[in-house]
């Protein structure tokens, strides 16, 4: 199970925000490069990009700084979403560097086009489904739909979707731990591995979490816990590695 720092831009500037909300978030670093160089020195094997000014905008914003972040580091694998929504902006990362791009808004509103981007882009797309009491939120969480989180994983299942990134938003930023139930059930619900986010707080978590990783959970994002301190990135990585390695 890999261990996935974020780093989530706003306005060029490295935050986190609570439940989504973007006037509730706190400023981490002016300079997401040097967070970024401060994860990868810890040992991360993959790191989490959002642009979260985009996801609202529905276009890229902070394009420049993913751009910067995935020259420094060309071997590293990096996923990014945010504002993510046609063929065009999906090509434009990928030739920036970028490893994986995460389809969110877009996939619950026109769940065809993930299957058009797969075609297009095969083993580079990842579904975002970001859930409140388990159905999908949509438009930077500012919408909540009638979708439940679950069913719309089934969807994908034969478009050939890397992984699906699940975010509890209720658990999201408040450390508060991570949902490991509502995870499991997406990891059930399809055959694509899935990526645990939102909560996650210290290692109780990341034992929580690796105790079912078997079942389908390839992956922890965690975000306020490591630039707060009370989850070290490469202490959970060994624990992860300690216990049975498994990848996307």
């Amino acid at each position: 199970m890999l261990i996935i720092p974020a780093i989530d831009l706003k306005d060029g500037q490295c935050v986190r925000l609570r439940q989504g909300l973007m006037e509730d978030s706190t400023v981490f670093s002016d300079e997401p490069v040097a967070m970024a160089r401060r994860w990868v020195a810890a040992g991360c094997r993959r790191l989490h990009l959002v642009d979260l000014n985009g996801a609202f905008a529905g276009e890229p914003v902070n394009g420049e700084v993913v751009t910067a972040i995935a020259a420094a580091w060309p071997d590293l694998p990096i996923q990014i979403g945010g504002g993510i929504r046609s063929l065009e902006t999906i090509e434009h990362y990928v030739r920036a560097g970028v490893s994986y791009v995460i389809i969110g808004t877009k996939a619950v509103k026109e769940p065809a086009f993930v299957a058009e981007a797969c075609a297009a882009f095969p083993g580079r797309i990842i579904v975002g489904l970001d859930a409140k009491d388990g159905l999908v939120a949509t438009d930077g969480w500012a919408e909540v739909s009638t979708l439940k989180a679950t069913d719309l994983a089934r969807r994908f299942e034969s478009d050939g979707v890397s992984a699906i990134v699940y975010t509890d938003i209720a658990r999201d930023g408040m450390m508060q731990g991570v949902n490991v139930e509502a995870t499991l059930a997406m990891a059930r619900a399809s055959s694509i591995p899935v990526i645990a986010s939102g909560g996650i707080t210290n290692m109780d978590d990341i034992r929580a979490l690796k105790a079912v990783a078997d079942q389908g959970i390839c992956g922890a994002i965690t975000g306020r816990a490591i630039y707060e301190g009370t989850l070290d990135v490469a202490a959970a990585q060994r624990l992860c590695d300690d216990l049975g390695a498994g990848e996307v």
